[in-house]
């Protein structure tokens, strides 16, 4: 239920608590609503033979700009940084996301999608393939699950950014919040393949130093920051999940920036059928409009940052979340 809305020093405040349901996801009985009726979705599953090249040349695009940016003055260095490499940078994020759905190379070959995905990770400079795979998976099993679901705030998060100012710090930090909010909610032993993907990771990010110093490292890693914080394509981490309107827990978006992001904003299809590459998402749209159309959808991720920050009853703590009954198996 929702939280009334409080008053305190004049200003509406956001809600204090998440919002709790007792149902189940509505993804898993829409699917096998929609693939009753529409049974030739299923001939969308399956690997994209597209992603690998793209996936490549965008590795390539920013191995050219870390040798490209080594002689540039820090002026430029810092323009190129959030103009061009963030996007890069946030749009390989988002191909690794594809990529731990085994759309890369298929369920046949799991392993091949792992290592591609520590190849795709290279340019990103922080070492997370191997650890998002296995958080997401639970993620989509398990959307909102308490202590599961590690894509929902933790109670500090919900607690303390819950002014203007400190949600617009909030988003920020973003990438610090992903990287460190698996260790205070469901912590994981290291597996085999995190430590490789953190031995590749730094043997590459010292290399790239040892050969062309210090600028293509600040390039790198500060773009991964800058793109994933306050930048317009971060609009995607709200706009997924976050409870705009009571009731709906995800949300699609239609726009241009699906181009940099591999259709990602199709997120109620995504859910619905992640085992679909991006590419055709918005063919199951188009299949299944009915169920589609009239559900919440964004026109602007930029919008949806400027939204959260102004509106004063939405905060971290704007998230559905659910207590798992029965087995809970994770990845």
């Amino acid at each position: 239920l929702f939280n009334t809305v409080t008053v305190k020093m004049g200003n509406q405040v956001a809600r204090e608590d998440f919002e709790w349901v007792y149902t189940d996801q509505p993804h898993a009985d829409r699917r096998k609503e929609i693939l009753a009726k529409y049974p030739e979705i299923k001939s969308l599953m399956g690997p994209d033979p597209r992603l690998k090249w793209v996936v490549c040349m965008m590795v390539v695009i920013q191995f050219l700009a870390f040798y490209l940016v080594k002689d540039l003055d820090w002026k430029w260095v810092l323009f190129w940084t959030y103009a061009f490499g963030s996007c890069i940078n946030h749009s390989m994020t988002l191909a690794i996301h594809e990529v731990s759905h085994n759309t890369a190379f298929g369920n046949n070959r799991a392993m091949w999608n792992r290592y591609f995905a520590m190849f795709a990770n290279l340019p990103i400079g922080l070492p997370y393939s191997a650890s998002f795979k296995r958080y997401h998976l639970d993620h989509h099993r398990y959307l909102g699950g308490d202590g599961i679901d590690v894509d929902i705030p933790t109670d500090f998060e919900g607690w303390f950014f819950c002014t203007r100012f400190r949600k617009f710090m909030w988003i920020i930090l973003q990438p610090l919040f992903y990287a460190f909010r698996p260790l205070c909610i469901n912590p994981k032993p290291v597996s085999q393949l995190e430590v490789v993907n953190i031995s590749v990771q730094l043997t590459f990010n010292v290399l790239l130093y040892w050969l062309w110093g210090a600028k293509p490292v600040f390039y790198m890693l500060a773009g991964s920051l800058l793109g994933m914080g306050l930048h317009p394509i971060s609009g995607h981490f709200i706009a997924e999940h976050y409870m705009f309107l009571k009731g709906h827990e995800t949300y699609s978006y239609y726009g241009s920036l699906n181009l940099l992001t591999f259709n990602v904003g199709y997120h109620n299809e995504h859910h619905d059928f992640p085992s679909i590459p991006g590419r055709r998402l918005p063919m199951v749209k188009k299949i299944a409009a009915e169920y589609y159309d009239d559900l919440p959808q964004y026109t602007s991720w930029l919008r949806v940052l400027y939204d959260f920050i102004m509106d004063d009853t939405l905060s971290p703590y704007s998230r559905v979340k659910r207590r798992l009954k029965g087995d809970v198996k994770q990845e």
